[in-house]
């Protein structure tokens, strides 16, 4: 089947509190407006966010909403568990999650991914995932303490995969896909004969980072029909004045080519009078076959910008002027 995807996709790390606590009513805002810009909205989810308070955030937010649950379509990314919180703070990922009542654990087998999906639709309550995941296999394979180990491990994830594959032959769900920072890990996979109906690039396809290999796969995906969702299109918000690049911190001592490429950059969108986002969006959606951006926000005013973002229109002139003051390679295919 060849899903029908929108241009964008709404992550919702918000609603699990990532970094801060976010007010209740401020998520409810959040969720009503995915459904006012954007006819048909998907959401993307997963269990570890918030040890799945995200989840049950837009489980009761849609539900407050009264949202037909055939008008909505939930990604749902797993291979993470809630388990009762028992330490004075969660003993996953510390420092990301806050105002959360539950730990998580690690869940990724045949018998362990499907624990997640029921947990995970249970938590959604009136609602269900219909697109669903193995999350970040890439780090559950890094996480291992061996060669010996990681191929147990790779073990795991093709036995969760072949839960999802059965799931989805069953007529449960839509589709099942795979999303990772590490784009290798999806080829591994893939090569494997898994059968894909999307996947998720993250921060491995950008304005700033997209080489040559990464590009040839998007071409070997989108000959097979396979959808491409990108995400994390501005280098962890490198390329739009975060402080973050790749995830890890950076300054002007340790990385001053980065800084003068951004500065650079900057000033050509200035120029143009184009919002540097806007830029990192247009370039993400450029190749064929990548057909949604994953994109979030904290701010409910900026879903509106980030729908307009996605399906904004622009001039060549720009594009040519990337490459004039190379900043984009002279012999870039899709402008």
């Amino acid at each position: 089947m060849l899903l029908e995807l929108p241009k964008i996709i709404f992550g919702s790390s918000a609603l699990g509190n990532l970094y801060r606590v976010v007010p209740d009513a401020t998520k409810l805002v959040i969720v009503e407006n995915w459904i006012r810009y954007q006819q048909n909205a998907v959401i993307d989810t997963a269990g570890k966010y918030g040890a799945g308070l995200a989840l049950k955030n837009i489980g009761r937010c849609l539900n407050e909403l009264k949202v037909d649950p055939d008008s909505i379509l939930i990604s749902n990314k797993l291979g993470w568990k809630r388990i009762p919180l028992t330490s004075k703070e969660p003993t996953f990922e510390k420092g990301a999650w806050f105002g959360i009542g539950h730990d998580a654990v690690q869940c990724i087998s045949y018998d362990g991914i499907l624990e997640c999906y029921h947990q995970g639709n249970e938590l959604l309550g009136n609602y269900r995932a219909q697109l669903l995941s193995v999350h970040d296999p890439d780090e559950y394979l890094n996480n291992a303490e061996s060669e010996t180990k990681k191929e147990e491990r790779y073990k795991d994830i093709i036995g969760a995969y072949q839960a999802l594959s059965e799931l989805r032959d069953s007529g449960e769900v839509l589709g099942i896909g795979v999303g990772s920072k590490d784009w290798k890990i999806i080829q591994r996979l893939h090569n494997d004969g898994i059968q894909f109906d999307w996947v998720m690039l993250a921060n491995s396809f950008t304005l700033f980072t997209h080489p040559p290999e990464v590009m040839e796969f998007i071409r070997i995906l989108h000959a097979e029909d396979i959808q491409i969702i990108n995400s994390a299109v501005f280098n962890a918000g490198f390329l739009t004045g975060g402080k973050y690049f790749d995830y890890q911190i950076i300054s002007r001592d340790s990385h001053p080519d980065l800084f003068d490429w951004r500065s650079r950059f900057n000033d050509l969108c200035a120029q143009h009078k184009i919002s540097a986002a806007s830029a990192c969006c247009q370039f993400a959606l450029s190749p064929p076959g990548v057909v949604s951006l994953a994109l979030n926000t904290s701010n409910p005013e900026r879903v509106a910008d980030n729908v307009r973002m996605v399906n904004e229109k622009i001039s060549p002139k720009f594009w040519d002027a990337l490459k004039k003051n190379q900043l984009l390679e002279a012999n870039y295919p899709y402008f």
